[in-house]
């Protein structure tokens, strides 16, 4: 399995445990309307990370042919957090418009940590 994809794998299962827990503080606090924006923008969020996993391996596979893309779907990926802002907005009853913005930005998060605990796992191993 090539790297890119392992590494997207890992991305889901961390995706799904913090959609769990969204989903949780939304079933057992009085919070509902937080974790219900947090869980809309993660799965925002991961589909943005889907739809850029896609567009890259893509970009690869035409840049071996040596041919060219037009974009990365930039275009798409914000179309669809200002989806989740428009709701956000036209729903605060149910959604926190701050909570789908944090929710939006997991992916950057997940991507963050799943680097710096790569790093330290690999130091380790060298010694």
């Amino acid at each position: 399995m090539p790297d890119t994809k392992i590494m997207f794998m890992r991305h889901i299962r961390y995706f799904l445990f913090i959609a769990a827990l969204y989903v949780l503080g939304w079933g057992f606090t009085p919070y509902q309307d937080w974790f219900l924006g947090l869980l809309l923008g993660t799965v925002i969020s991961f589909y943005n990370h889907w739809l850029l996993y896609r567009k890259v391996n893509k970009l690869g596979t035409v840049a071996a042919e040596g041919g060219r893309m037009m974009s990365l779907g930039t275009v798409s990926r914000m179309a669809a957090a200002v989806l989740g802002v428009v709701l956000a907005v036209r729903l605060p009853e149910y959604l926190n418009l701050y909570g789908v913005i944090i929710g939006i930005v997991t992916s950057y998060i997940v991507i963050i940590i799943d680097s710096f605990a790569r790093i330290f796992i690999s130091s380790g191993e060298e010694r």
